[in-house]
């Protein structure tokens, strides 16, 4: 009804010229004191002897040929109109699709780069028609008619797909210029990295999740302090500043479809989910995934990332007590662990590090609230024992405890079983254990699959493809984020295994990809909370067995990861690090440095050497002042009191 209206206003002035040529010819021949007869003699009408010839004729024929030029007009435009239609709404439906496939959260986030306005030159428009006001009488033009791009505007939110809808498979593009392995983080920080730099660049992700890419960060984090019970479907939270964001990066429609990689001019970035790649074939420059489809590339990034470990006794221990067991990475296993603690009496947590401190506070949330017995245990004396001088260590421990957690310290495994539907952890030094549900959080185990078939050489202390500084393997070959181990230009050989790191190192990576050869010089930083009350930031060698110096002070109601994050808008703290604020030390004359120990540590700063050479600052209860660790570490120079380097973070300030 649209088309045949926008149509007849194109033909309307053509109709009504040829008329009023007419009826000014009639006024000519046969007007009468300016008014039209009633009857109109033949012999007026015509000027040869039958009646009919002339300029009538020349006026029938001016009509009729208006009128097959009209007609002909209308087909043809008919046509292209229909042609445009249908192509504009073959490619809503095919991100409808994907976004059905994906089950992916709907929310835009606010983040600035150029590589959103490009992608949003990717997706052709119909050309603009006329504005036609719809009679009363006439139906409305349907919604996706209308408004074709409200798809790209506000994704759908349809979690189950219309009958007759569901996606075929998805087409591989041969030829990915810019190929991606793996999903996560550091992947997102190159494709981005890849288009500022590259606008027109076509990048494939290649991942074998099923999901877009997310950050990990609050997986241990915010989610589990939500009050929505539909957040491990909605995978939305509330930052600790009280703001909502999706654990995504993106919505589905920043992506483009891999089948369109190869065809869209202005480039994009392709997400192929739940593929894994399997082969490398370095010579020739593709790859083979596990459906035995071949992808060739320019040029490649690996981030894979990593595996979590399982105590050898829990994989000896039979099929039954791996069911009973996470292995707590992605987002199906915050599902899993999630619709656990909700269906058991007690869960035990394996580990003291990062991962199993955080888990057990979120869940001592959920045993104040429930019931539910949360248990630690951990072979170090105390919390974070490899990380943090032992003293602090001691007081977080104590912090743990106050969450509702029951902690089990100096503990090794000797062996676990199941009887009488319960777990029971046998530890070495006789102590036993029952529960109901494990959770093994003992590490990363960097994925190098591939190093075997690409020929990349696996560094022997540290794990991870062995990299340069510009985090190049071969030519055109890059690795970034857990499974890149990389030359620190200051530090040495590392790896490390952070969100900050992912983003730090995709970006890099990303850069060198197109040609910036930029070595690895920007510090990256780590953070952790113990809720939204405690929390610290980290940069550089931060090892419990290094000397470390503590300098500390009263808190305040402004020192939490709360607080931090209202101030800064963010949730992800890496997201605000600027290098633009850091300053050079002032160094006091002051011969010893002083060792600050109190039973309460509200807030300060530990400074870790190394040949009397800080490597390594936490930032305990303070933040926003990582750019000024990272210049310390930077100049590497020695100190001779640090408490007055200590200073610079304004710790003594209200």
């Amino acid at each position: 009804m649209l088309k045949c209206r926008t149509v007849w206003k194109k033909l309307a002035p053509l109709a009504r010229a040829s008329s009023n040529v007419c009826r000014q010819n009639l006024r000519k021949a046969g007007l009468n004191n300016g008014r039209i007869p009633t009857c109109v003699p033949a012999a007026h009408m015509s000027t040869g002897p039958q009646g009919f010839g002339g300029d009538n004729l020349k006026y029938a024929l001016l009509v009729g040929a208006t009128f097959v030029g009209g007609i002909t007009y209308a087909i043809l435009t008919l046509k292209g109109d229909q042609k445009r239609f249908q192509e504009r709404i073959d490619e809503i439906e095919s991100r409808q699709h994907k976004a059905l496939a994906q089950q992916s959260p709907t929310e835009v986030q606010p983040e600035a780069s150029a590589v959103e306005a490009t992608e949003t030159e990717a997706v052709p428009s119909p050309e603009p028609e006329p504005e036609v006001t719809p009679s009363p009488e006439e139906p409305s033009p349907p919604a996706e008619a209308a408004a074709p791009d409200a798809e790209a505007a506000a994704p759908s939110e349809t979690t189950e797909p219309p009958p007759d809808s569901t996606p075929a498979s998805v087409k591989v593009p041969q030829h990915a210029p810019y190929l991606l392995i793996g999903g996560g983080t550091a992947s997102f920080a190159a494709a981005r990295s890849i288009r500022a730099r590259d606008p027109g660049a076509k990048v494939l992700i290649v991942t074998d999740e099923p999901d877009l890419p997310y950050m990990r960060p609050p997986l241990s984090k915010e989610l589990w302090f939500a009050d929505d019970p539909s957040v491990p479907e909605t995978l939305r939270f509330k930052q600790w500043n009280g703001k909502e964001r999706s654990i995504y990066f993106q919505p589905p429609s920043f992506y483009i479809n891999p089948e369109n990689l190869e065809s869209t001019e202005n480039g994009g970035v392709a997400v192929l989910t739940s593929k894994k790649v399997v082969y490398m074939d370095v010579r020739g420059n593709k790859v083979k995934l596990d459906d035995d489809t071949e992808i060739s590339y320019d040029k490649c990034l690996i981030a894979t990332g990593g595996i979590p470990r399982n105590l050898q006794v829990i994989e000896r221990a039979g099929e039954e007590v791996k069911q009973r067991t996470t292995l707590f990475r992605k987002i199906e296993d915050f599902k899993a662990l999630d619709k656990v603690s909700r269906n058991v009496n007690s869960i035990t947590i394996v580990g003291g590090g990062f991962l199993g401190s955080e888990l057990a506070c979120a869940l001592g949330r959920r045993a104040t609230e429930t019931g539910l017995e949360v248990i630690q245990m951990y072979p170090e004396k105390g919390n974070m024992g490899k990380v943090l001088p032992e003293y602090l260590s001691n007081w977080t421990t104590e912090k743990v405890k106050r969450e509702g957690v029951k902690v089990i310290s100096e503990a090794l495994v000797k062996s676990v079983s199941c009887k009488d539907d319960k777990l029971e952890i046998q530890l070495k030094d006789g102590r036993l254990v029952k529960t109901d549900h494990i959770v093994a959080a003992v590490g990363l185990e960097p994925n190098v699959d591939l190093a075997k078939s690409a020929g990349l050489e696996v560094d022997s202390d540290f794990g991870g493809y062995r990299v340069n500084a510009e985090l190049q393997a071969r030519s055109n070959i890059w690795v970034a984020g857990d499974a890149a181990c990389f030359y620190d230009i200051r530090l040495g050989r590392r790896r490390v295994e952070h969100h900050d790191h992912a983003v730090v190192s995709g970006r890099l990576a990303g850069e060198n990809m197109t040609g910036a050869n930029k070595p690895y010089w920007h510090q990256s930083m780590f953070w952790s909370d113990l809720g939204p009350d405690v929390g610290y930031e980290a940069i550089g060698i931060v090892d419990s067995s290094l000397p470390t110096v503590g300098v500390f002070a009263k808190a305040t109601a402004k020192d939490t990861p709360r607080a931090a994050t209202e101030k800064s808008g963010t949730g992800i703290r890496s997201e605000s690090e600027t290098e633009d604020t850091a300053t050079s030390p002032v160094v006091s004359v002051t011969p010893t440095p002083t060792v600050q120990h109190r039973d309460e540590y509200g807030k300060g700063v530990i400074f870790y050497l190394r040949d009397k050479v800080v490597v390594g600052i936490i930032l305990w209860n303070v933040f926003n002042r990582m750019p000024i660790a990272r210049k310390i570490i930077k100049d590497g120079e020695e100190h001779a009191d640090l408490n007055e380097v200590a200073k610079l973070f304004n710790i003594h300030e209200d």
